[in-house]
């Protein structure tokens, strides 16, 4: 749900309310000592929030580039396992 930033047209009073996209434009000031009618004011929306993949350049990387960078990696070392150590017979 969205906040609106409402204005008195009489005190100058602004406001901001969380309302519900479906709920019907406020028409009286919030201030109890004010009569005046509020006008609903423009606002600059809320940010935008990209999750996931397929949101950045290196998402779609052709496949020329993944084949130069896997190539221009170095090369791990594969780990021989520990030879078997007999116990001594002493």
């Amino acid at each position: 749900m969205p906040n609106y930033d409402y204005e008195c047209i009489q005190c100058g009073k602004r406001f901001e309310v969380f309302q519900s996209m479906n709920d019907a434009k406020l028409t009286d000031c919030s201030d109890p000592n004010c009569k005046g009618s509020v006008k609903r004011l423009l606002g600059s929306g809320g940010g935008i929030i990209f999750k996931g993949s397929g949101f950045y350049e290196t998402d779609y990387r052709s496949s020329s580039y993944e084949k130069s960078a896997k190539a221009d990696k170095p090369a791990e070392k594969k780990s021989d396992p520990a030879p078997a150590v007999k116990p001594s017979s002493d």
